[in-house]
């Protein structure tokens, strides 16, 4: 984002410095020789971010800090500082400044520390035109794509928006987004105008569903009192998203496949066929492909929902993302609750970016919710996570994807497992990715069917 930044400092060179750097990445720069002058700025002008001097004449950083505060209570304060003086800036971020700078001669932390500000700004921006303009939240554009996983699949989706009549189905494990994701659908594509009808096919009890769905005419059974538009009708020139409907039973199937099919339907005792045009989006957690060879899901149906197939990965699959969807959460509830935290220290990112999350995404928001109830100041800590992050054994092995390739990380927390621990959670990984196939999992870890052998039989010896 183009900022507008105040630099305010005592020395000349320094404050002139400053404002070429950042005047050069096409930033509006002000400068100020006191905090009495960037104060009385104030009634003309407001910054998104502020490089304040510690030491000045006059009013002192820390004086001018607590004015600002009042003043511009939104605006990003980074304190300069010399070596000396580290203690102090350290006091200023406990009473609100983001972050502070040493300044050196080259002013090599300038870029650093001013663009993880304007990176913050930019996401708080964001966060709060989503929470005022429902849409926007679901443009491709702000969808959190750091990982390889995601990009491929916000690629696969700038495809798909284009065509707003073929059905879609999204496959993934609870909690990874497939809601959020069947609206961005609907909100890129020329439907976007018309309604979004979610149902979630295990909340409404089977022997309502059908009446739910396709809507009766008046006198259909005791109780019609009157006519009654199903959701059908209702999706009319949008979309219909259909979440687990893995758990649909066959009579259900079997109706939805003909509405599917004519692209009609029948009110309950109505004789008039009604024809209706929206997009069908399906979700599900379960793999559909397995439940057809079972017999609890229709083959037919199956085919005529998969016309486009997404699988939404878990979010240990895509650890890249995890950071950005925390700090997005941050802001969110940092709005939500009065707070402004404004960042995660190291030890907390560790901690976040090691954990399993089995619960994906809708876990991920509901543990960044708790640590942000129990966050007093402007950094989240590791003290705010959540036990089960501080007291659970983070997995060894992630499997990411790079391309077309399966690559398995390695995360070992020094002290704390031994090379033997790492080496078994390799060969577990590697037998799980594998299919359990050993003959498969001993060629990808350059080892013969004897020795794998071995080495499992010794695992589970332990």
């Amino acid at each position: 984002m183009r900022a507008t930044i105040y630099v305010t400092d005592d020395e000349p060179a320094i404050r002139t410095a400053i404002g070429k750097r950042l005047s050069r990445q096409q930033h509006q720069v002000r400068t100020f020789e006191s905090g009495e002058a960037l104060l009385n700025s104030l009634d003309t002008g407001t910054p998104d971010l502020v490089l304040l001097d510690l030491k000045m004449p006059g009013l002192s950083g820390i004086e001018t800090l607590k004015a600002l505060r009042q003043k511009v209570p939104h605006a990003l304060v980074v304190i300069l500082t010399a070596f000396g003086t580290v203690q102090d800036a350290v006091e200023a971020m406990k009473l609100g400044a983001y972050d502070f700078l040493i300044k050196t001669v080259d002013l090599e932390g300038v870029d650093q520390v001013a663009g993880r500000a304007l990176e913050l700004l930019t996401l708080r921006h964001r966060v709060l035109y989503e929470m005022e303009h429902e849409g926007s939240r679901y443009t491709l554009d702000n969808l959190v794509a750091e990982s390889p996983a995601m990009q491929q699949l916000v690629a696969q989706l700038r495809d798909v928006v284009q065509n707003s009549k073929a059905s879609v189905l999204l496959q993934g494990e609870t909690g990874t987004g497939k809601e959020f994701i069947a609206r961005v659908l609907h909100h890129n594509g020329s439907r976007a105008a018309g309604p979004f009808i979610g149902v979630n096919c295990t909340a409404i009890p089977r022997d309502l569903f059908e009446s739910e769905l396709f809507g009766y005419e008046r006198g259909a059974f005791t109780g019609a009192g009157q006519r009654k538009l199903g959701l059908l009708e209702r999706a009319e020139g949008g979309t219909m998203f259909l979440d687990e409907i893995g758990d649909l039973d066959q009579a259900m199937q079997a109706k939805l496949l003909r509405v599917l099919q004519e692209r009609s339907f029948r009110r309950l005792g109505g004789t008039d066929d009604i024809a209706v045009d929206f997009r069908l989006i399906a979700a599900t957690n379960r793999d559909l492909k397995k439940e057809v060879a079972r017999g609890t899901f229709r083959e037919d149906l199956f085919f005529r929902l998969n016309v486009v197939l997404f699988e939404l990965p878990p979010l240990r699959k895509r650890p890249e993302d995890i950071i950005p969807l925390c700090l997005r959460a941050l802001v969110l509830y940092g709005k939500e609750f009065g707070k402004e935290v404004l960042d995660i220290e190291p030890d907390a990112r560790a901690m976040l970016e090691r954990y399993a999350y089995p619960g994906n995404i809708r876990e991920l928001q509901n543990i960044i919710e708790r640590a942000t109830i129990f966050c007093h100041g402007a950094t989240l800590t590791a003290g705010c996570l959540p036990h089960e992050l501080r007291e659970t054994a983070a997995p060894v092995t992630v499997m990411v994807t790079k391309g077309d390739e399966q690559v398995v990380r390695i995360d070992m927390p020094l002290g704390k497992l031994s090379l033997a621990d790492v080496d078994d959670a390799i060969i577990q990984e590697v037998l799980r990715l594998a299919g359990h196939n050993k003959s498969l999992a001993a060629k990808h870890l350059g080892l013969t069917r004897f020795a794998l052998d071995r080495r499992l039989k010794k695992i589970h010896e332990e």
